[in-house]
């Protein structure tokens, strides 16, 4: 484990809002010999319910150690901190103090969350989320449904489609966060599928702006759908008063 004397520790907190939404808090370790090594333990989000908390240690800015909430455990990247990673991983005292960080984590984020939209200068914007049909030439009846999110605040933000309740993995691309050069994002998330009697689709948005997960079920008679049948039926009934009207003539000039 790296070690320092007391004199060359400082500890500090920084609550960034800035870079990503991260709750931050760092311990330097000024070592002699020009060697630099220090602590990081981050706490990141896009939302209450979408978090992790990582401790790493860095040695002359190259990461040796790591330890995920996610996967609660530490992992080493170097042959000597894969068997420290080991030894920390073996001792219930050292998992439980993380698992504890970990907590704290969802404290301070529920807490950030809270605050956030009461600051001045600092807002977050919940997004304007909509979802779109695109007909792909070419491709039988396979369709490719955009959700898109416009004009939302901080940047970081999830979408994630599902099928009937289930998280779609397949088929799905999405593009990066892009700027609207105004402080305000979008993004657009894109699904191929090929339309099924019965079946559910709904993008799902979390964003810090938002206390959970907010759906947006996709209705297949919506917009552009909705013009298609409209313009079908009209066809239809104007082809079937021509057969009737044609029906018509042709028995009153029958003999």
């Amino acid at each position: 484990m790296f070690t320092a004397a007391p004199w060359s520790i400082q500890l500090w907190k920084v609550l960034e809002l800035f870079s990503g939404v991260s709750i931050i808090f760092c311990s330097f370790n000024l070592l002699p010999c020009a060697f630099y090594c220090h602590d990081v333990k981050k706490c990141q989000f896009t939302s209450s319910h979408d978090l992790v908390y990582l401790e790493q240690i860095y040695f002359n800015k190259v990461l040796m150690l790591q330890y995920n909430s996610t996967l609660e455990k530490f992992e080493g990247y170097t042959k000597k901190m894969m068997e420290i990673a080991d030894d920390l991983n073996k001792s219930k005292r050292t998992l439980d103090y993380e698992k504890k960080c970990a907590e704290q984590c969802q404290i301070y984020v529920d807490f950030t969350l809270d605050f956030l939209p009461h600051l001045g200068n600092i807002k977050s914007l919940d997004p304007s989320v909509r979802i779109t049909p695109v007909e792909r030439q070419g491709n039988g009846h396979q369709m490719l449904l955009v959700c898109s999110a416009y004009d939302f605040y901080p940047k970081q933000i999830k979408l994630t489609w599902l099928r009937n309740g289930e998280k779609v993995v397949n088929d799905v691309t999405s593009t990066e966060e892009l700027s609207n050069r105004n402080w305000l994002y979008q993004i657009h998330s894109y699904l191929e599928y090929t339309p099924s009697p019965g079946e559910e689709l709904t993008c799902m948005v979390e964003h810090a702006s938002l206390k959970e997960p907010k759906y947006y079920n996709w209705e297949p008679t919506s917009g552009a759908e909705r013009n298609k049948i409209a313009v079908g039926t009209s066809v239809l009934l104007f082809g079937f008063l021509i057969f009737v009207a044609g029906l018509l003539f042709y028995k009153r000039k029958s003999p």
